[in-house]
């Protein structure tokens, strides 16, 4: 029996190919009619199933068995079949012909969902308004899914931000009309796939079975009731996808199909988080592989998506998930670290199925180059990616600057400006999710003090300049947290959605007056937007600030938008004579939080304060 070795800790382990399973079981699951993806390749896990010598045979009109491959590990069989245009939805019957006790397996073949692009793979837009939710820690909808036993993570503990919360789907759902109310147009969910690890596992980033949502959260049934009722109220959702790497106790690690199947080194390698040797000119190979191949933790081993058998194991599954549960788009996790030329072809294959599907990865790098690089873009290298968008870390790091430095050359609002000034490089800069923090971050309120007035010029600017913007949830109510000592303080739960909350901030009546000011100002911000042409479709134009004093323009044929910001610790006086390219022409200016209307003259700005402005003939 052959040994296959993964790392943990600082130890090799070696696993056993000796799977104790009763049964066999498919991934995927099951399959469609009539998908432009009609050659699937079935993996089938379960004890000798290889040994099978009979063989195995499929009798199915419009099914044809293309090849048998094993491989290394006999627990694992992988059939590539083709689907042809006239095969019906029904029960296929794949005969494992044994010598003794043959076996049949079932793999339902399904009819395609209608309506892709309209009501479901729909992708999201410069339109939308998308708000992330950790379900561990927003709401408990049902606690009867607290605990699941068989589990290894058997925590539940709100008194610590180690353990499980008890957060749920259901606890979304039941909180859409306060998410709709609030102007959100689109739900991104941190992962919801099983991840059934000993400890942490309320963030969801190590899968254990690609095809299982995880239990604690309701499982498939609560999923799909949360994606029919966003649906029906005209919301979205984007699922969190990580294809770098699994948990440690993924069955596919447990029990390997083959070496190969991971990035194996002779001793504990971890990634050494360099992006910029993947375009170096300069650079080392083995930089280059340290970065790609290496693992991010001891306890996430590192998938080799250049072996075929991973990556079609990984693209069908994206394609899986978007037609069963019908999912809008994708947030793809540490994108840089995956193999790029696997992710063009993953990225290409949902397009090519979905036409209007969204897929926006994490780049958590620095510098715009850096960004880009991973993205479409305009640049003349031997590397293309396909990816639509980005996560835009450096408009964050652009805003961060603004609102917590002095103002200078290069420094202060001017890194944002200039941050701006360099969308040039990217095909489509509009499709870029722009963001203040996240389940990795400091809240942004932490970071600029708590300042208020910092606070809601950050988020003027989120949700009036270019691109998706996105808020973490409880940022409406100028949350804190800040991930020293642990990460876990920046993933608190939302006041109101656990059994026994004594504040209900979901509510007005639970909210203080301060909770309430950032509420109000998101709101008005959102709704806004949503009516907004200039700022969900229109063009952008930016002067180059002055004495800590930025402004830009958003405008179309129908609209214009301005939007002034002072960063500078004093008052400013604002004159519309700089700016006469964009006002000439407008005789009053509406203030769109306040609703007060005032003719196009010199006004005071406070400091660190912004204000949005319509303007009007």
């Amino acid at each position: 029996m052959k040994k296959f070795f993964v790392m943990s800790a600082f130890v090799c382990f070696a696993f056993m190919a000796t799977a104790q399973q009763s049964s066999y079981k498919c991934y995927p699951t099951n399959w469609w009619t009539g998908m432009k993806w009609n050659k699937v390749q079935i993996m089938i896990h379960g004890d000798s199933i290889a040994n099978a010598k009979g063989g195995f045979s499929i009798v199915y009109p419009g099914i044809k068995l293309e090849k048998i491959n094993k491989v290394e590990n006999a627990n694992y069989v992988f059939l590539d079949i083709s689907i042809a245009a006239i095969a019906k939805p029904g029960i296929v019957k794949i005969k494992v012909n044994r010598e003794s006790n043959p076996v049949t397996i079932d793999f339902e073949l399904k009819a395609k969902r209608q309506g892709r692009g309209v009501d479901f793979a729909q992708g999201v837009t410069s339109a939308d308004f998308m708000y992330l939710i950790l379900p561990d820690r927003f709401s408990n909808g049902d606690p009867s899914n607290d605990r699941v036993a068989g589990m290894r993570d058997q925590s539940l503990n709100r008194d610590t931000v180690y353990n499980r919360h008890g957060g749920d789907l259901k606890g979304i759902t039941n909180h859409l009309e306060y998410l709709q109310q609030l102007g959100v147009t689109t739900l991104w969910l941190n992962p919801v796939i099983e991840n059934d690890m000993p400890g942490r596992t309320e963030h969801g980033y190590a899968f254990t079975d690609h095809y299982k949502i995880d239990p604690r959260l309701g499982g498939e049934k609560a999923y799909q009731q949360l994606i029919d009722s966003a649906h029906e109220r005209g919301m979205k959702i984007i699922q969190d996808a990580v294809y770098n790497h699994v948990g440690l106790y993924h069955f596919t690690v447990q029990d390997l199909p083959m070496k190969e199947w991971l990035h194996q080194w002779s001793e504990y390698t971890n990634t050494n988080f360099k992006d910029q040797t993947l375009f170096d000119p300069y650079a080392a190979s083995i930089e280059k592989k340290k970065m790609a191949d290496g693992w991010f933790t001891q306890q996430m081993p590192d998938l080799n998506e250049s072996n075929a058998f991973v990556a079609n194991f990984l693209i069908q599954h994206a394609l899986w998930t978007v037609e069963e549960f019908g999912i809008d788009g994708w947030r793809i996790d540490t994108y840089a670290y995956n193999d790029l030329d696997f992710m063009n072809r993953c990225n290409k294959a949902l397009m090519d199925e979905y036409p209007h599907i969204t897929m926006f990865g994490e780049t958590w790098v620095h510098g715009v180059p850096n960004q880009s690089y991973f993205v479409q873009n305009n640049y003349n290298i031997p590397f293309k990616s396909n990816l639509q968008a980005a996560t835009d870390f450096q408009a964050l790091w652009g805003i961060q600057d603004a609102m917590t430095k002095d103002f200078g050359w290069s420094d202060g609002v001017n890194n944002l400006y200039t941050t701006l000034a360099q969308d040039f490089v990217y095909k489509d800069p509009m499709r870029n999710v722009i963001f203040l923090d996240n389940h990795d971050m400091s809240r942004f309120y932490s970071v600029v003090g708590e300042n208020m007035d910092k606070y809601k010029t950050a988020l003027s600017w989120l949700f009036t300049c270019r691109g998706i913007p996105e808020i973490y949830y409880g940022d409406e109510l100028a949350t804190t947290g800040v991930t020293s000592p642990n990460d876990g303080y920046v993933r608190l739960d939302f006041p109101g959605g656990f059994p026994g909350d004594v504040l209900n901030k979901f509510e007005l009546s639970g909210r203080t007056v301060q909770d309430h000011e950032i509420w109000r100002h998101v709101f008005e911000l959102a709704n806004f937007r949503k009516k907004s042409s200039a700022i969900r479709f229109g063009k952008m134009m930016q002067f180059y600030p002055e004495d800590g004093v930025y402004t830009y323009f958003r405008y179309d044929d129908k609209q214009t938008v301005m939007v002034v910001m002072n960063t500078a610790k004093t008052d400013k006086t604002i004159s519309f004579t700089k700016y006469a390219e964009r006002t000439n022409g407008f005789t009053v200016a509406t203030d769109v939080l306040t609703k007060a209307k005032t003719p196009l003259k010199d006004f005071t700005l406070g400091s660190y304060k912004a204000v949005v402005l319509e303007l009007t003939k």
